[in-house]
């Protein structure tokens, strides 16, 4: 196959889990290489993403590896051969790679959990909104530029509002709520935005409200998008070159857990609905 310059991080994702079914079954890159016709130089660019890997050959290292996961050679092999060419890409050499990454990798979800403390989430932002926070964030960035990003921003939404959407669920702490990005107008104008979104069957928006004893939140905002097999999940946490992807079984385990404790606190949809009614009131 063609090599790649540079590989997505889906594609990234692949080779890695290709290279850990190869270590767990106690092989070297040489060894599994031989099983495919290939040498090792070929094998240790497909496990880094570079070049790709046929259904074929996929399926017969994962009768070599001796696994039996059928889900996960099956969502494995999906990774490999589909051939999306998402809206994303006329970004790219315009916006930097990772944020490229980030609405590939909400394509390819089933299901997507945020935790936001600061700001509205992304998915359930108004083009105002986003507008006035890239602009405090980037200062230095002319309108033209900052246009480009509130675009991208907008038409990351398309995978709730498609026709085979994502579930999605969010946890939102009171202060994003209440932090006015931009004026009183545009902030009523976006909590109405978060109420009208969260409507959707597949849509659940969470409130934890100041008044909640005992809450040590979890660090920091945090998306976490499921794979077709949980090994397969992937978090993707605020960076300062932007969005860092996490995806080792600990750490996996970890935001799972972290994830269940901030909307075991949280209040239900319908209490979050209310809550959210009554702040807009107070604009």
């Amino acid at each position: 196959m063609p090599r790649r310059q540079p590989p997505t991080a889906r594609q990234v994702r692949l080779g890695r889990e290709l290279r850990k079914l190869r270590e767990a079954a106690g092989l070297k890159a040489r060894e599994a290489a031989e099983l495919i016709g290939a040498d090792s130089v070929q094998m240790s660019q497909i496990e880094s993403g570079i070049v790709g890997v046929s259904e074929q050959r996929l399926r017969r290292l994962a009768a070599n590896y001796a696994c039996s996961d059928e889900e996960l050679i099956d969502a494995l092999v999906s990774m490999a051969t589909e051939r999306t060419s998402g809206w994303w890409e006329e970004y790219r050499g315009i916006l930097p790679t990772p944020f490229l990454d980030l609405p590939e990798l909400e394509y390819s979800a089933i299901y997507r959990s945020d935790v936001e403390f600061l700001h509205i989430p992304g998915l359930l932002q108004t083009p105002d909104y986003a507008r006035a926070l890239f602009s405090y964030v980037n200062p230095e960035f002319p309108a033209a530029e900052v246009e480009r990003w509130v675009e991208h921003r907008m038409k990351r939404r398309v995978i709730i509002e498609r026709l085979t959407p994502v579930r999605y669920e969010t946890v939102i702490h009171e202060a994003a709520l209440r932090i006015r990005v931009g004026d009183r107008a545009a902030t009523r104008a976006q909590l109405a935005q978060v109420l009208t979104l969260s409507e959707a069957d597949h849509v659940a928006v969470r409130v934890v409200p100041f008044d909640l004893d005992g809450f040590g939140g979890a660090g920091s905002a945090m998306v976490y998008a499921g794979g077709h097999v949980p090994r397969l999940d992937t978090v993707v946490r605020d960076g300062p070159n932007g969005p860092v992807f996490i995806d080792a079984e600990a750490q996996l385990s970890r935001y799972r857990t972290l994830f269940r404790r901030v909307k075991a606190v949280s209040l239900e949809p319908e209490r979050s609905r209310d809550f959210i009614h009554r702040l807009a009131r107070e604009l």
